[in-house]
């Protein structure tokens, strides 16, 4: 008898057979969780108490202000606006704020602060330069060359060899105010005297009244003299040439224009600008004289 092939059913081969999982409850998810978290937590404490500990720490402590720059304005000045930073945290206080504290003040004109280990601030002042008196509203004050007010003028400013400069405010002499256009005119004047400072160290008034036209007066010479805008040096440089023998034919000057290319106007005052007496030719062959009513 032949061997009779029976197949084998692979349903039901243990290797095909796999076990069921087992669910796994949601506390059993959630612990995990819970430790990172609470791990995470725990690290945040520790940074912020270690942060806390950290600013106040001595050396983290404002404790020393150093002024550096400041001329004008004193020491003292500079730390009275900056009262309550000292104790303050260097890491986390607001240096920009006291910057603005600082450029409050009319002497400075830029300020810079900087931290520096251990505990100290440092500040550098830039003040702002005056270029003249100005005279507003029956006072006298210090300007610089953009037409900011400064301080007025005092017995504590005796030092300054600095020019009168009328005419600065737009609105006439009802405020303190200046304009800036007039200011930048004037700024002008004593920058292009200032490399003759023959010239410079005489320059006693500055009117810019009108803006197309700077006058000045000179010191030990009451005449008025009319710059234009432009040309300032070479004009007044000129007319200092010219003076003696203007002078000796027009003893008392009330104003001379320099404004015209190669002639000088010249207005004699009191009776003598009634009269038609003129001030004849000057000296120079490059430049003309004459007298106007």
């Amino acid at each position: 008898m032949s061997p009779v092939a029976v197949p084998s059913d692979r349903r039901f081969r243990r290797a095909h057979v796999k076990p069921a999982r087992k669910r796994r409850g949601w506390r059993a998810l959630a612990m995990p969780i819970v430790g990172y978290a609470g791990l995470i937590l725990l690290l945040l404490f520790g940074l912020s108490r270690l942060t806390d500990v950290a600013a106040r720490a001595h050396l983290l402590q404002v404790d020393r202000i150093v002024v550096r720059g400041n001329d004008r304005l004193s020491g003292g000045e500079v730390l009275a606006v900056l009262e309550g930073l000292r104790g303050e945290s260097l890491i986390w206080t607001d240096l920009d704020s006291w910057r603005r504290r600082l450029l409050a003040s009319p002497w400075v004109r830029d300020a810079a602060l900087r931290r520096s280990l251990p505990s100290t601030v440092e500040v550098l002042i830039s003040e702002r330069q005056p270029i003249g008196i100005g005279r507003l509203n029956g006072d006298l004050y210090l300007v610089d060359d953009r037409g900011v007010v400064i301080d007025q003028f005092g017995p504590q400013y005796a030092d300054l060899d600095l020019p009168i400069i009328d005419g600065l405010s737009a609105s006439g002499d009802r405020d303190t105010s200046t304009d800036q256009a007039r200011a930048d005119l004037a700024a002008r004047v004593i920058a292009a005297l200032r490399p003759v400072p023959d010239i410079a160290r005489r320059l006693s008034q500055i009117d810019v009244a009108d803006l197309h036209n700077a006058s000045v007066i000179l010191a030990d010479d009451p005449a008025v003299i009319h710059l234009g805008e432009e040309q300032f040096l070479s004009r007044l440089r000129g007319y200092v040439e010219l003076s003696s023998a203007l002078h000796e034919r027009v003893p008392d000057i009330e104003y001379v224009d320099l404004r015209f290319d190669e002639r000088i106007y010249v207005r004699p005052l009191g009776p003598s600008a009634q009269n038609g007496s003129g001030a004849g030719r000057a000296a120079s062959p490059t430049s003309r004289v004459g007298s106007r009513q």
